[in-house]
């Protein structure tokens, strides 16, 4: 059995996810009410945006993005019925699926960043000094890798 939490610990922790959840609520809520599009489509289309081609295999998305696999399947295909993405069989052997960012899509993203940039950073961004987002960067880095 874990050794229970120190209270800095227990406070630590408790500020974090309150925190998060309330950061993620928030981004969340005016994404949808500027753009329609939930954090996951926005996050769907960055990393496509990202990729050669605007495309890359549904399991090496699902990774990228931390989804299970019927996670990633159910996000596709809604994005799929908005004609934001299109899936495909992958070139290389016919078998895998590819997800792949449509013209509509990308428009959707180029449309929708600046909006959510500007709640990004008056959200979170510009609350913290430069100290305090290197940190950020470092603790996070290493809470990912686990």
């Amino acid at each position: 059995m874990a050794d229970p939490l120190s209270e800095r610990e227990q406070s630590a922790w408790r500020t974090f996810i309150e925190s998060s959840w309330a950061l993620h609520t928030h981004l969340e809520d005016e994404l949808r009410a500027q753009t329609g599009l939930s954090m996951n489509d926005y996050h769907v289309m960055v990393v496509l945006s990202e990729a050669p081609e605007h495309r890359l295999r549904m399991g090496e998305l699902a990774n990228r993005l931390v989804f299970s696999p019927s996670r990633i399947t159910y996000q596709i295909s809604s994005m799929v019925k908005r004609g934001l993405v299109r899936k495909q069989p992958c070139p290389e052997d016919g078998r895998g699926q590819e997800a792949v960012l449509t013209d509509e899509g990308l428009a959707a993203l180029e449309s929708a960043a600046p909006l959510h940039l500007i709640t990004v950073r008056d959200s979170f961004i510009d609350r913290l000094d430069p100290d305090e987002l290197a940190t950020i960067g470092r603790v996070f880095g290493k809470v990912r890798k686990s």
